[in-house]
């Protein structure tokens, strides 16, 4: 069962199916209500009006022997006694009234009374009852309306005439059973129906899935899914997945070409300190071991920029404890430097900010690192507070950089010197970490001319 409803169309059809089923039984009963109860009603009014007639002509002084009932209409006259005084026509059985007899008392009661006795009347108010009659051979069942009346001789009888229920039953049945033979019939098109609009709007959808398994079996994230030309969920759906596919192509090749980089990088000093190691393993007079700490310092620090960047992708966040406060932040970590190659220089302002220490110490040696390797007199540092952010500015008097490599210079492994050796320019990993602790700490680092002539450092952090 669970196999057979798994689809969406086929629940989509079932669901359709009940509700169209629960609203037409209900639909049908409500019908059938109204139309016993107006055909009850009519049937009602008919016995009423007869029986009005018959008490009119009662009230107005015509005798009881008199009194021409039509044989199409039971009637039946019963007085206090529960005599029946007239009956109608063809009438021979009957039940629901004052009396089951059909037959008239005999005498001439009417002629044994003064004909100056006053006018009868008739009474404004009715009863109904359920009961049968047998007219002409044929035996029915029949709604009598009772009124009663006073003749001119001050007698009190009640009128009983009855109505058919034949045709009120005939109609009900026949109205339900139009219904239990459309009911079916119309809940399998209403399912058929649902079936196929279902089919029609998921099959985008089913394109979609086929091409992400294909994806997914070739690993080739170059494909993208069909999109349908229609602007419904399911062509937003497409986009969105294409989107993605996009983001993930890049990040893919982004870690492939950060994994070929890390490894051209380790490759030149894990080279040269096994060179070292094996001329100073044949001849130890010849060991450079001033070179070979140098290359493991390079490898040290690589390593670790490698295993911070590893941990900002996985999308690790700074914890937000206590404040750092840049001012004394930048006071501490430059006064760990010794021997500057040029001159630094400090304009700080007191601004805290939430974020982690060790992650902005690292932003702040990245840059003052990058400034001196390229300033030619000296840098500058500066902290202030702008509003809602803390600003921390480098800036350097060097020869800056070209603006249409502002963003680039941003990006791993990017060295924009070729000409200069690698442990004077860094494997070009310093500005990108940079960033990306910037943006983890929801701030941004961009770069632009210095005053000074070179290039300016900005980096922009919120301050709560």
């Amino acid at each position: 069962m669970r196999k057979v409803f798994g689809s969406v169309r086929s629940r989509a059809a079932l669901g359709a199916t009940l509700v169209v089923a629960v609203a037409l039984v209900a639909a049908g009963i409500a019908v059938l209500q109204v139309l016993r109860a107006d055909l009850g009603d009519q049937a009602r009014l008919k016995a009423l009006v007869d029986a009005r007639e018959v008490a009119s002509k009662i009230a107005a002084g015509a005798g009881y022997g008199a009194l021409k009932l039509d044989e199409d209409i039971p009637v039946q006259v019963v007085d206090e006694d529960g005599r029946v005084r007239a009956v109608s026509e063809d009438l021979e059985a009957v039940t629901g009234t004052g009396s089951a007899s059909v037959t008239p008392v005999a005498g001439g009661e009417d002629d044994d009374k003064d004909d100056d006795d006053g006018a009868g009347r008739v009474s404004s108010e009715e009863e109904y009852r359920d009961g049968s009659a047998r007219v002409d051979g044929e035996r029915g069942d029949y709604v009598w309306a009772a009124v009663e009346a006073t003749d001119r001789w001050g007698d009190d009888v009640t009128v009983y005439a009855g109505a058919p229920l034949a045709t009120e039953r005939g109609a009900v049945t026949t109205v339900r059973n139009a219904m239990l033979l459309g009911l079916p019939l119309l809940l399998v098109v209403v399912a058929a129906v649902t079936w196929l609009v279902t089919r029609r709007a998921l099959r985008p959808v089913e394109g979609i899935r086929r091409e992400m398994a294909t994806i997914t079996a070739s690993t080739d994230l170059s494909r993208r899914v069909p999109v349908p030309g229609s602007y419904d969920e399911v062509a937003r759906l497409a986009r969105t997945t294409n989107e993605t596919l996009a983001a993930l192509e890049a990040s893919v090749e982004r870690q492939r070409a950060f994994v070929a980089d890390a490894s051209h990088e380790l490759r030149s000093p894990v080279a040269s300190l096994r060179t070292q190691l094996e001329v100073g393993a044949a001849h130890p007079e010849l060991l450079d071991l001033d070179g070979a700490v140098e290359d493991v310092v390079r490898l040290q620090r690589l390593s670790a920029d490698l295993l911070l960047l590893a941990r900002l992708d996985a999308g690790e966040r700074p914890s937000s404890g206590t404040p750092v406060a840049l001012d004394a932040l930048v006071r501490e970590e430059l006064a760990q430097r010794l021997g500057h190659r040029v001159p630094v220089r400090t304009e700080v302002a007191p601004v805290a900010v939430p974020g982690s220490r060790g992650q902005l110490a690292r932003v702040l040696g990245n840059l003052v690192d990058n400034a001196q390797r390229h300033a030619v007199g000296g840098v500058r540092v500066a902290v202030r507070a702008e509003g809602r952010w803390a600003v921390l500015e480098v800036a350097d008097d060097g020869a800056g950089v070209p603006e249409g490599e502002r963003e680039r210079i941003f990006e791993r492994f990017v060295r924009l010197d070729d000409a200069r050796s690698r442990d004077d320019g860094g494997a070009g990993l310093g500005l990108a970490i940079a960033r990306d602790v910037a943006v983890r700490h929801g701030g941004t680092l961009a770069v632009r001319a210095a005053p000074e002539g070179g290039a300016l450092f900005e980096l922009r952090l919120p301050t709560g």
